[in-house]
């Protein structure tokens, strides 16, 4: 059996939050014309939510550019993915909270025109960064294909997110970047890292150059990269992965011997875990359905 998912991560600079958005909807529809195929299209992280001028002022800007969740950004990328008839990830967006807080929130819209599922980066770069951070994993159903999750760049830092993700049934986790600064080298092996330990896919998009440090990739569930960019430059990357790659390898295990998710026995006693004030149960070491 065999659950192809076709996908595009398209590299590029970001687009001004001034810019509208019809700039955008061509650039998504120049993408699939190239790739017809493409069930999945996913952009960097703030893609539709670029700063210029003075660095003391992109705080201002980025507010500026905030909308609410159910805002006319919203309705118009649904409507986009809705022509369109693909899962489209437009990157991230600024998101105005009902408090006034600013997230910075990734959003995956269906086929049908659905905002499927958003997801509050929980890891924000601090102190550089001036969002509030989330709070909750998020996972979505592809009915044709399967699991995604979410991880937003400084995310893929901190392994509890993508080992969250996994039990949560995730298959992909889609990690929307704009890295700017010299630890994309490190970002790379993070990529393959959670990928080996949690045994899935992860798709990991970079902005563009001048301002980001590109080399985004594909990672399979074994940790092998697929596919990548050499640099920064502008690019768009195509691949198939096959989400049965996740079944075989959690069956077989990593190289055909490491099974980390059958690991436990039924007789195994907890395992406190001071640092989280909680315990690691052996019984709830199943990935969800």
């Amino acid at each position: 059996m065999s659950r192809p998912l076709p996908l595009a991560l398209v590299q590029a600079p970001p687009r001004l939050a001034t810019d509208p958005l019809s700039g955008f909807a061509d650039d998504v529809q120049g993408v699939l014309a190239r790739f017809p195929q493409t069930r999945l299209v996913v952009y960097p992280e703030l893609h539709l939510c670029g700063t210029d001028g003075p660095a003391d002022r992109s705080e201002e800007q980025l507010r500026a550019a905030a909308e609410p969740l159910a805002g006319p950004r919203t309705k118009a990328l649904a409507e986009l993915a809705g022509d369109l008839g693909v899962w489209l990830v437009p990157g991230t967006v600024c998101e105005r909270g009902a408090d006034g807080e600013l997230f910075n929130t990734a959003l995956v819209f269906s086929p049908q025109g659905q905002l499927a599922a958003h997801y509050r980066k929980l890891f924000p770069w601090r102190p550089y960064e001036p969002y509030t951070a989330g709070d909750r994993f998020v996972v979505v159903d592809l009915p044709e294909a399967g699991r995604i999750g979410f991880a937003i760049c400084y995310d893929a830092w901190f392994p509890e997110v993508s080992r969250h993700l996994a039990w949560m049934g995730a298959e992909v986790i889609v990690n929307p970047v704009m890295t700017t600064s010299v630890d994309r080298a490190q970002e790379v092996v993070l990529a393959q890292a959670n990928a080996i330990v949690n045994q899935v896919h992860v798709v990991s998009v970079n902005t563009a150059g001048p301002l980001g440090t590109g080399r985004s990739l594909v990672v399979d569930p074994e940790g092998h990269i697929r596919v990548q960019s050499p640099d920064s430059g502008p690019a768009v990357l195509t691949d198939v992965i096959d989400l049965d790659d996740v079944t075989r390898v959690r069956t077989y295990g990593t190289a055909g011997l490491n099974r980390m998710w059958s690991h436990f026995t039924d007789g195994d006693v907890p395992l406190d875990l001071p640092l989280y004030d909680g315990r690691l149960d052996p019984r709830r070491w199943r990935i969800a359905d």
